[in-house]
């Protein structure tokens, strides 16, 4: 039986971070001249629990939604990104562009991650969706 884990799980890949795949599917994309060309993107969403992240642009799915015409909702077929394993994908590394694995390192205080290379792998910059204003009216 497998036991839960308790705590906070931590993800060395984070939300915004640019990655590029090392194995499966995305891995075996071929350019127009036919040389392999792993795909690279941004990732959306990370789920450190299950070991999953959602990366821009790879392993496209379509769903078939109906329309619901009460709720507003348009039907149709809706394409969107699944779950990759973490392993399947590596952080690129900003010194030399190559797939890199990460380790923390503690300066003054402040916990930052480093590429093979050396170099500090930058924070990920995003932007939090904003919240309905419905809350607001009440």
């Amino acid at each position: 039986m497998k036991t839960v884990k308790k705590g906070t799980i931590r993800s060395k890949i984070k939300r915004g971070d640019q990655v590029v795949f090392i194995a499966g599917r995305e891995f075996n994309r071929y350019d127009s001249a036919g040389k392999r060309q792993p795909l690279r993107g941004k990732v959306i969403a990370v789920d450190p629990i299950n070991g999953k992240v959602k990366v821009e642009g790879a392993m496209i799915m379509k769903r078939h939604r109906k329309a619901v015409p009460q709720m507003n909702v348009e039907g149709g077929i809706i394409e969107q990104e699944a779950w990759v394993n973490v392993s399947n994908v590596a952080l690129i590394d900003p010194e030399t562009g190559k797939p890199t694995r990460v380790k923390y390192e503690v300066k003054d205080g402040k916990k930052s991650r480093i590429a093979k290379s050396g170099k500090a792998i930058a924070e990920p910059q995003w932007v939090r969706k904003a919240k309905a204003e419905a809350t607001d009216e009440q």
